[in-house]
């Protein structure tokens, strides 16, 4: 072979390796790419939103449909257990205090059992209800989950906490504080919440900031779903007041708490 051949030979070879470097490189920054969009997705798919009201309330939100929603007996901190969602109802020791029920199964343990979260302890408390079958969801103020209407026992989830009465300013507190027992409605202490709107969408709401029982209710009036959000229950607070979404971390006092509302991934 004379010296052209060799010289077109070697170019040919260098110009193949070269085209191969180019596209192997394209091949790892396309999967970066993909997976970093995975992430950023499944978090708007969440739709975590930030917001401030004019009292100084800071709200942390998870918007969420129900159907991607599910109540997870956790014994961890939010935060420290990697799963995105919420803390959930009162709990005294390893014992669950608020209704926390999944398709007819309580989170933390046997039907009919104290601690099991089959009961809203001690008092009628509002319990949000979604009933899988209907699609439809509400809050329904229940001592047990036998006192709870749904179409099919073994098809819905249920939440309790304490009611918010959104539409009844006037007696709002007196049911919260007198007949359902919020604890510590008056003072500065970090909150959380569940909430819905007309179409049915969840929201997840804790403070990063303390307040009392009214201010949180109001900024969560003022801020959320304006003009169509239909109620609200208040969920554990203070120090249990929790919050994970991917890179947002809220850990209240760092405590363990015997329950979480999750948000489960959403297939793209």
């Amino acid at each position: 072979m004379d010296v052209v051949g060799r010289e077109h030979e070697r170019f040919t070879t260098l110009r193949r390796y070269f085209l191969i470097c180019v596209c192997a490189i394209i091949l790892i920054v396309g999967s970066v790419t993909v997976w970093h969009l995975g992430k950023d997705d499944n978090l708007t798919a969440i739709n975590y939103f930030q917001k401030t009201a004019d009292n100084g309330v800071v709200l942390h939100v998870l918007q969420s449909e129900p159907s991607n929603i599910s109540l997870k007996r956790l014994n961890d901190n939010v935060v420290q257990s990697g799963i995105n969602g919420i803390n959930g109802g009162f709990f005294w020791d390893n014992n669950l205090l608020s209704i926390a029920v999944m398709d007819g199964v309580p989170t933390n343990g046997n039907v009919n059992d104290y601690g099991s979260g089959w009961f809203n302890a001690k008092y009628a408390r509002g319990t949000i209800v979604y009933d899988r079958v209907s699609k439809k969801i509400n809050v329904q103020r229940a001592a047990s989950v036998d006192d709870l209407q749904m179409t099919d026992e073994t098809k819905f989830w249920a939440q309790g906490g304490i009611s918010m009465n959104l539409r009844d300013d006037s007696n709002w507190y007196n049911i919260a504080v007198k007949e359902e027992a919020l604890p510590y409605p008056d003072e500065n202490r970090l909150r959380s919440g569940m909430a819905y709107n007309s179409s049915g969408q969840i929201y997840l709401i804790v403070t990063s900031n303390k307040c009392t029982a009214e201010q949180f209710r109001a900024a969560i009036k003022e801020n959320i779903a304006v003009g169509k959000l239909d109620e609200a229950i208040f969920l554990d607070g203070d120090g249990s007041s929790q919050l994970l979404a991917d890179h947002v971390q809220l850990k209240g006092d760092g405590r363990t708490v015997v329950q979480m509302i999750v948000i489960d991934e959403v297939t793209r």
